[in-house]
């Protein structure tokens, strides 16, 4: 039996000493977010952490998502397009295999191809990527984190809810109560109360601290998904009254500023953008006190998430970490213009609660809760001041068009209000390049391009018990980091039958199933306000069929088909 383990013993030495040189690769995605909203990329609200990420690091100005939640998470985890996991539209099986609503198993995530190469894997915050949020057997976790390769996990299953209250939280493989959570209280809290925010941040700092301890022969990869700025707009109070005011100017004033300050940093141009009005239909006008509230809670959302990252980036030097730690950071999709929460007319909560205190073990089995754990019942509507746990609002189109500044459209379509994102690449030990702007266009496809080559792991042709896998989508990132250029045909999108496609400078995009395609320059037209598919129809078919012939062997087609069964969309 001794003979029989020694290979295998001296495989695992073999494997940990040669891993020991890899570095640590973090993967930070925000939620819900607009392309200018944090400092570093020309927004007012402070975020000095990340902006300190960008200053020793890069960032770059063309990078995309695929604009919308969980097809973006697919496509990051697995290095595929994510019709190609499985995850083209929603959490709903709609009868196509690119539609399943589940990660399937014909892709792995960045945590089961690293592991082969030496790497502990982690993730905190928002899994998305099955519908299965209340397992009735083990099985219905085969798509949960523990179960795609990460070691340990904290998070939610679910895509979205309340900040206080969150549905669906697990630690490791089981659903847990925020408020009977013996393994992190009050004392372990960072502002001693309970909000998803500070929890994802605090485990993610938790994991890099108990990683060099107990495993710190090994390198890492680590998944922090968090949920700011999603809705619904919820706030710690002391975190909201620093932004309190700070948007009294209206949307214009704010949004100008932006666009001057996104020149100043030299992420746009005057010969490439328009700042076009915002119209008026899209201002809220009679309720402004309240829509300033939802972009004050909005800010602080982003501020409190900027303050975990830099409890991250302190548990990293702590730990003597920080060095040989690759931490990219990203957002999932552009702005959010949904109507989420503003409907009718709303007001203040009542002077006592009307409903009964729910226990400390209650598990939240809701996206939005029916009342805050003390009592109240949930209010939405205009008047309702957003930021405590019982509100559940959306910040709206008006503010959506400022955090876009200055792209076309939002979350759900891929114009470039949709699609583009900040990518903030920081690795003190093998990055040559600080504080440069990286012009590159690249996609969340690279992540695991990116990851394999920064391993040096072998990304599998079988994984799951012999399952083919799909050959990756993406290009690796690492030439750039040293100013080498990279090679692709296209990027492409499709989302809800809206699609695109660019090759060079050359952008195909349409808006809808049966919209037409338009043409735009990027080079010069990133705020696609020229579309030039009637000068150029030759190169219109050209890239559509580029298009189609993506959308054939990528599991897009039929376009946005309609739900297989009754379950109802996450």
């Amino acid at each position: 039996m001794r003979h029989c383990l020694l290979p295998a013993i001296m495989f695992l030495v073999s494997t940990i000493a040669s891993a020991a040189e890899k570095p640590n690769i973090i993967y930070i995605l925000s939620d819900d977010m607009g392309f200018s909203d944090i400092g570093c990329y020309g927004g007012e609200v402070p975020t000095p952490n990340l902006d300190s990420l960008a200053d020793g690091g890069l960032r770059f100005t063309q990078f995309y998502n695929t604009g919308r939640c969980c097809p973006t998470r697919a496509s990051l985890l697995t290095g595929l397009y994510p019709h190609q996991a499985g995850v083209g539209h929603m959490m709903e099986d709609r009868g196509h295999d690119g539609y399943r609503g589940d990660l399937n198993r014909n892709c792995v995530t960045i945590a089961e191809a690293l592991k082969p190469a030496g790497y502990r894997t982690y993730m905190a915050g928002k899994w998305h990527v099955t519908p299965k949020i209340n397992p009735k057997t083990e099985s219905d976790k085969s798509n949960w984190p523990r179960q795609r390769g990460f070691d340990r996990f904290y998070g939610t299953i679910h895509g979205a809810g309340s900040f206080f209250d969150p549905n669906s939280l697990t630690r490791d493989n089981e659903l847990i109560s925020p408020f009977a959570d013996p393994q992190y209280g009050p004392e372990q809290m960072a502002n001693g109360t309970y909000y998803y925010t500070d929890a994802i941040a605090d485990h993610a700092s938790k994991f890099v601290r108990e990683h060099h301890y107990d495993n710190g022969e090994q390198p890492f990869f680590m998944y922090v998904a968090f949920t700011a700025a999603h809705w619904p707009m919820h706030a710690l109070d002391h975190d909201i009254a620093k932004h309190t005011g700070k948007y009294d100017e209206g949307y214009d004033a704010i949004r100008n500023t932006r666009y001057q300050k996104m020149l100043e940093l030299g992420l746009i141009s005057k010969t490439d953008t328009v700042n076009w009005p915002i119209p008026d239909g899209k201002k809220e006008t009679k309720h402004w006190d309240w829509d300033k509230r939802n972009m004050e809670v909005y800010a602080a959302m982003i501020d409190s998430m900027d303050q975990g990252i830099g409890r991250i980036i302190e548990s990293l030097k702590s730990t003597g970490q920080l060095e040989n730690t690759v931490i990219c950071f990203m957002q999932d999709n552009g702005g959010c213009a949904e109507g989420y929460g503003r409907g009718g007319i709303g007001g203040p909560r009542s002077a006592e609660p009307t409903m009964e205190v729910l226990s400390d073990d209650y598990l939240q089995p809701d996206m939005t809760p029916k009342q805050s754990r003390d009592g109240f019942p949930m209010r939405t509507g205009k008047g309702s001041m957003a930021g405590p746990a019982d509100t559940a609002i959306g910040y709206g189109e008006g503010w959506a068009t400022v955090s876009n500044t200055p792209f076309r459209e939002y979350k759900h379509y891929v114009h470039e209000g949709g699609i583009s994102t900040p990518l903030i690449v920081h690795w003190p030990d093998g990055l040559a390049r600080h504080g440069e702007l990286e012009r590159t266009p690249s996609h969340l496809v690279d992540l695991m391009a990116t990851a394999i080559d920064l391993a040096d792991a072998n990304y599998p042709a079988k994984f799951h018990d012999g399952q083919p896998i799909k050959p990756m989508e993406g290009t690796s990132l690492v030439p750039t980091f040293t100013r080498k250029s990279i090679q692709r045909e296209a990027i492409y999108w499709e989302h809800e039958g809206n699609r695109a496609i660019r090759v060079g400078n050359d952008k195909l995009v349409a808006k809808g199933k049966n919209g037409k395609w338009e043409l735009y320059d990027i080079a010069t037209d990133r705020s696609e306000q020229n579309d030039l598919s009637s000068k150029n129809p030759e190169r219109v078919e050209e890239l559509a069929a580029m298009w189609m012939a993506y959308a054939k062997r990528a599991n897009v087609l039929p376009l946005n088909p309609r739900k297989a069964s009754n379950n109802k969309q996450r």
